[in-house]
């Protein structure tokens, strides 16, 4: 009886460290710094920051989401109202994505991809009622983000490093490079 109870006290403390070995009980968080492309803005670049949230659900399989806010750039645009005018519009992004990660490995290194949804939102010079380039002011448009990347762990902490195309749709896809670089955090 002694021994079974030893057995079970045993199996009692550590099956909750085998069990967070399994990569089922496994969530990440963390910081990025962003930068997308924008080809429909006269290819400019959009830098800015952001977070993401996700849970395993599989050992290689994470639900994940994430925003991330690109700071204001500006871009010389060319209207023509009596003569040649040029207009420097200031313009900010918003990102919102939901979807999937896959991952290869469950070791320190892991190669992923992604496929997610979300939104993408436009805001800017609120005296602009024309469009620049095919781009409304402050309008949000769905979006498919499909990815993929490299993250390194030691332990708890890693660095991950991803790169894909976000596309817009408004009147028709829009391809726009996008990269993150930051920490994350599993527990």
């Amino acid at each position: 009886m002694k021994r079974f109870a030893m057995v079970m006290l045993v199996a009692a403390l550590f099956t909750p460290a085998l069990l967070a070995q399994d990569g089922l009980n496994h969530v990440e968080f963390g910081a990025f710094f962003n930068y997308t492309r924008l080809h429909d803005f006269g290819d400019t670049n959009f830098y800015g920051v952001g977070g993401r949230f996700g849970f395993n659900i599989h050992p290689n399989i994470q639900l994940e989401g994430e925003g991330a806010y690109d700071f204001e750039q500006n871009n010389d645009s060319n209207f023509t109202t009596n003569g040649l005018t040029v207009f420097r519009a200031r313009t900010r992004i918003v990102h919102g994505l939901f979807g999937p990660k896959i991952q290869a490995g469950t070791g320190a290194v892991r190669l992923f991809g992604t496929l997610k949804g979300g939104a993408l939102n436009f805001s800017g010079n609120r005296s602009l009622t024309s469009q620049i380039n095919n781009l409304n002011f402050d309008n949000t448009y769905g979006v498919f983000y499909p990815g993929g990347g490299i993250e390194f762990f030691l332990g708890p902490i890693g660095i991950r490093m991803e790169i894909g195309d976000e596309i817009y749709f408004n009147d028709g896809a829009h391809n726009n490079l996008r990269a993150t670089f930051g920490p994350q955090f599993r527990f």
